[in-house]
C-alpha cells in the first residue's frame, strides 16, 4: 500500500519520449501542463461567450470554469481528475498559476495611481471607510456563527480577520471593467466608486498582510516581526526601488523604443520583490503588488510594459489560478439545510454590510438615494483579490473545505448580481439641448454643416478625409467634422486606462507607435495635416465601448455636437479582388442601431477607396458623383448632399431621375420631389457645366439596372435608403440598412471601384427612440473647433 502511494506521488518527468516509445504523454509534466492550460482557456472563453449577453465580466466565467473543473462538477469523476489533474501535477499547476498571479497583481498595482487616491475627496474617503468598516465588523460577527457550526477547531484570531477581509473587499479591476462597460467610468458616480475602491484595495492588502501574519503557527512575537519586516519592505521599496524604476522610465521617452534591458530588469524586480515578501512570511503577491504601486505611471515605459505582459498573463496564466482555486472548491461539502442557511447568511451579511454601509454614509453626505444604492451595489463587487484571500486562508488551514466553498459561492453571487442590478436601478441621464439643423437638406443652406464621420480602422481614414474635402462647399460658414474612432472595449487591463484617457481628452492615442519607427501618431497627423491645408474644422474623438452599446456613444455624441449627418462605415471591407469581406454581424448591428436612434440624418458608406488609398490634395480632386433619384425623403437628402458636393471645383454631378410607370412615390411625395427638383434645376443645374440632369422612364428591373450601368465610371453613388423603388424592392439582401438600391450598388457584380453613400434623412414626424432627453434650458458645450486651434493638439479635445 505504501509502495502504491509512493508510486502515485513520484515526481513526474518534465517531457515525454512520445507514444511511439510506449509512453503516455500525460504522465509527463510539460505535455500535461499544456493540456491543462488548453482545457482551461477553452472552457473559460466558452463560458465568457455564453455569459456575454448578461453583461458579466470575464472573472465570473473564470471562477465558474474553475468550479466546474473541480470536484463540484466534472472533477467529481475520479478518472477525470486522475487523468487531467493528478495530484503529482498540482504543484506545477499551482506554480504556473501563482507566477501568472504575481504579474497580474503587479498590473493591478500599475493601474492604481497613489496620486489619484491622495486627490480622493473627503466624500469618497468617507464612503470607502464605511464600505470597509461595517462589512468587516459584520464579517467578524458571522465568523462566530461559522465557528460554532462548520468551522470548528480553526484558530479564532486569524479566522476573524480573514472573514472580515473576505466580506469587506471590493475588486478594483472588476469594478473598473463593469463601470467601463456600463459607461459610468467617467461619470461622477463612477469616479466616486473608483476612488472608494482604490482606497478599499489598499486597505484590503494591509488587512490581508495582517491576517497572514496572524495566521502563522508561531508565537505572537513572530507575527509582530512579520508585520514589522513587511512595513520595512514597503519603506525600502519606496526609498530604494522607486528611484531605480523612475530612472528607467525617464530614460524611455515617448516615441522611442524601450530598451529590452529595462523590461527584463523590471520583470526580474517583480519576481525578486515576490521572493522577498515570501521570505518575510507575508506572501509573494504582496511584493509584486507593491512594485506595481510604486512604478511611475507617466510616460511610455508603463504603457509598453502593460502591452508586453497583460495578454500572456491575463489570457493564459491567470485562468490557471481560478482552476487551482476551483480544484479546492467542493460545493458538495455544503450539505443539509443548516449549511445552505449559512451560505444565505454569509451572502446576506456581505450584501447588507457592504451595500448598507455605503448607502447610509452616502445619504449622510447628501448623495441622492438612487445613486447611493447604485454605489452600494458597485462596491459589493468581488473578484480575484477575494479568491486570493480565500486561497491563502485555505492554505494556512484557517478556512476548511466547507467554509471555503461557502465564501467562494458568496463572491460569485455578489459579483454576478452587480451588473444586472445596476442596469435596473440606475439609468444615467443623457441630456442635450434641442437644435434645428438635423439634415443636409435645410431651409437655409448657408448654415454651418456639422458632420460626424465614424471609422473602425486607419484603413477608412483616406476615404473619410476625401469625403470631407468633397463636402466642404464654398459657403461662408463651412463644415465642421467630428471624426470618431469606434474601438471595442476589450478584456485587457489597459482598456480601462484607454477609456479614462479617451473620455478625458479625446486624443486618439491608440495608434501611437512605440517601436521607434518615427511615424508618430498617424491618425492625429493625418487629420491635423488636412485641417491645416483646408477650410474644414476637425475634432478627433474616440468611442471605446462594448459593441452592443457603442451606438449609444455615437448617437449621444452626435446630439451633443448638433450634427446634421452621421456617416458610418459599411460592415464589409473592400478586398483587392473586388469582393467584400464582412467584419461580423456585430458591426452591422451597430449601423442598424444608430439608424434606429439617430437624432439626425445618417449615411452608410460602402468604401471602395474614394480617391484611392491616400488623401487627395484639394487641387487634385477630380470626382464624378452620381445621384440615383427615384423620389422620397431619403432621395431628396442624397441629392441635397450632392448639391453641396458639386460646389467643389473638382467635382462633377450627374443626377439620374427614374420615372417609374407603376408604383413608386406617393402623390404628396411626388409633388414635393417635383418642387425640389425644379429648384435644383433652376438654381444649380442651369448654366453649370459640372452638373448633368437626366430623366429616365423605366418599366422594370432590367431597365433600371441597365440605366444605372450606363452612367459609366464614377467615384461615388449617392442614393436614398428608403427609396420607393418597386423594380429593385424584391432584390434579396442581407443588408436591409442599405435599402434596395444601395444593396444592388454594393454588390461586387455591379462595381469594384465606385463607393456608395446610402442616405437616410431625419424625419421629425416619425416615431423616434431617443437616447438623449432634450431639455430647453441646458447649457451644452458643443466643442466647436475654431481657426485659432488649427494645427495644434488642442484642436483634438474631448468628444
Amino acid at each position: 500500500m505504501d509502495n502504491a502511494a509512493a508510486e502515485a506521488l513520484k515526481p513526474m518527468k518534465a517531457t515525454s519520449d512520445g507514444v511511439f516509445q510506449g509512453e503516455n504523454p500525460l504522465h509527463s509534466a510539460l505535455p500535461l501542463a499544456i493540456l491543462q492550460i488548453c482545457i482551461v482557456v477553452v472552457l473559460t472563453r466558452v463560458l465568457a461567450f455564453i455569459l456575454r449577453p448578461l453583461r458579466q465580466p470575464r472573472v465570473i466565467a473564470e471562477i465558474t470554469g474553475g468550479i466546474l473543473l473541480g470536484p463540484s462538477a466534472v472533477g467529481h469523476s475520479t478518472a477525470f481528475l486522475n487523468t487531467v489533474f493528478p495530484k503529482q501535477s498540482l504543484t506545477v499547476l499551482d506554480t504556473l498559476a501563482n507566477i501568472g498571479l504575481l504579474y497580474f497583481l503587479f498590473l493591478v498595482g500599475l493601474e492604481l495611481d497613489l496620486r489619484a487616491i491622495r486627490r480622493t475627496g473627503s466624500m469618497a474617503l468617507v464612503i470607502a471607510v464605511a464600505g470597509i468598516s461595517l462589512p468587516f465588523i459584520m464579517g467578524i460577527g458571522t465568523s462566530f456563527v461559522l465557528q460554532h457550526t462548520v468551522a470548528r477547531g480553526v484558530p479564532t484570531g486569524p479566522f476573524l480577520v480573514f472573514m472580515g477581509v473576505a466580506l469587506s473587499i471590493t475588486a478594483f479591476p472588476v469594478l473598473a471593467r463593469i463601470l467601463a462597460e456600463l459607461k459610468l467610468l467617467t461619470t461622477d458616480l463612477g469616479r466616486m466608486a473608483m476612488s472608494a475602491a482604490a482606497v478599499n484595495d489598499v486597505v484590503a492588502w494591509i488587512l490581508l498582510a495582517l491576517a497572514i501574519a496572524l495566521s502563522g503557527s508561531g508565537s505572537p512575537l513572530v507575527s509582530l516581526w512579520v508585520l514589522l519586516a513587511g512595513a520595512g519592505f514597503v519603506l525600502a521599496a519606496f526609498l530604494l526601488l522607486r528611484p531605480v524604476l523612475t530612472w528607467m522610465a525617464r530614460r524611455s521617452p515617448e516615441g522611442e523604443p524601450v530598451k529590452e534591458l529595462y523590461i527584463c530588469a523590471t520583470l526580474a524586480i517583480v519576481l525578486a520583490a515576490g521572493f522577498a515578501t515570501d521570505t518575510i512570511g507575508i506572501h509573494a503577491l504582496f511584493g509584486a503588488f507593491i512594485v506595481g504601486i510604486i512604478f511611475p505611471k507617466d510616460g511610455a515605459f508603463a504603457g509598453v510594459l502593460l502591452e508586453k505582459v497583460e495578454d500572456l498573463i491575463s489570457g493564459l496564466f491567470l485562468p490557471l489560478y481560478f482552476v487551482s482555486s476551483g480544484l479546492k472548491t467542493n460545493v458538495m461539502t455544503i450539505k443539509g439545510g443548516d449549511s445552505w442557511a449559512l451560505l444565505v447568511l454569509v451572502v446576506a451579511t456581505a450584501c447588507i454590510g457592504k451595500i448598507g454601509g455605503t448607502v447610509i454614509v452616502s445619504l449622510i453626505v447628501r448623495v441622492p438615494f438612487r445613486e447611493a444604492l447604485t454605489l452600494g451595489f458597485l462596491m459589493n463587487t468581488k473578484g480575484l483579490v477575494e479568491l486570493i484571500v480565500l486561497n491563502i486562508g485555505k492554505d494556512r488551514h484557517v478556512l476548511n473545505d466547507e467554509t471555503f466553498a461557502i465564501l467562494v459561492l458568496m463572491a460569485l453571487i455578489t459579483t454576478f448580481i452587480t451588473t444586472p442590478v445596476v442596469m435596473a436601478i440606475y439609468k444615467p441621464a443623457r441630456r442635450g439641448a434641442a437644435y434645428k439643423n438635423r439634415a443636409v437638406q435645410r431651409a437655409n443652406p448657408h448654415d454651418e454643416f456639422r458632420m460626424m464621420a465614424c471609422f473602425h480602422s486607419t484603413r477608412n481614414i483616406p476615404t473619410i478625409i476625401n469625403l470631407m474635402e468633397s463636402s466642404r462647399g464654398t459657403r461662408k460658414r463651412g463644415i465642421t467634422v467630428y471624426a470618431m474612432h469606434l474601438v471595442e472595449l476589450s478584456e485587457r487591463s489597459s482598456a480601462i486606462s484607454m477609456v479614462h484617457k479617451a473620455r478625458r481628452n479625446g486624443m486618439p492615442f491608440w495608434n501611437k507607435r512605440r517601436n521607434g519607427d518615427g511615424d508618430g501618431d498617424q491618425l492625429v497627423v493625418a487629420f491635423e495635416t488636412y485641417q491645416q491645408l483646408s477650410r474644414v474644422s476637425i475634432r478627433a474623438m474616440t468611442a471605446i465601448s462594448d459593441l452592443q452599446t457603442i451606438h449609444e456613444d455615437v448617437v449621444t455624441s452626435a446630439h451633443q455636437k448638433r450634427a446634421a449627418l452621421i456617416v458610418l462605415p459599411f460592415h464589409k471591407l473592400h478586398q483587392m479582388d473586388g469582393h467584400m469581406e464582412s467584419l461580423g454581424d456585430q458591426y452591422q448591428h451597430i449601423n442598424q442601431r444608430v439608424l434606429h436612434h439617430a437624432p439626425c440624418s445618417v449615411g452608410i458608406l460602402v468604401d471602395r477607396g474614394l480617391g484611392g488609398a491616400a488623401q487627395v490634395a484639394a487641387s487634385d480632386v477630380s470626382y464624378t458623383i452620381v445621384v440615383i433619384f427615384f423620389g422620397g425623403r431619403d432621395d431628396r437628402e442624397a441629392l441635397a448632399y450632392g448639391i453641396r458636393m458639386v460646389e467643389h471645383p473638382g467635382i462633377g454631378l450627374h443626377v439620374l431621375r427614374f420615372l417609374i410607370q407603376s408604383g413608386g412615390a406617393t402623390a404628396s411625395d411626388r409633388s414635393t420631389d417635383d418642387a425640389f427638383l425644379e429648384e435644383f434645376r433652376t438654381k444649380v443645374a442651369n448654366g453649370n457645366d459640372s452638373v448633368r440632369y437626366e430623366d429616365k422612364p423605366v418599366g422594370g428591373k432590367e431597365e433600371v439596372v441597365e440605366a444605372i450601368k450606363a452612367t459609366g465610371r464614377c467615384n461615388l453613388f449617392l442614393v436614398g435608403q428608403g427609396t420607393p423603388c418597386m423594380p429593385l424592392a424584391d432584390w434579396s439582401t442581407d443588408c436591409p440598412e442599405l435599402g434596395p438600391v444601395g444593396t444592388y450598388l454594393a454588390l461586387p457584380e455591379f462595381s469594384t471601384v465606385a463607393s456608395v453613400l446610402v442616405m437616410k434623412q431625419y424625419d421629425p414626424t416619425a416615431k423616434h427612440y431617443e437616447l438623449v432627453e432634450e431639455v430647453a434650458d441646458i447649457a451644452v458645450d458643443v466643442d466647436t473647433p475654431g481657426p485659432s486651434n488649427r494645427g495644434t493638439n488642442t484642436s483634438f479635445r474631448a468628444g
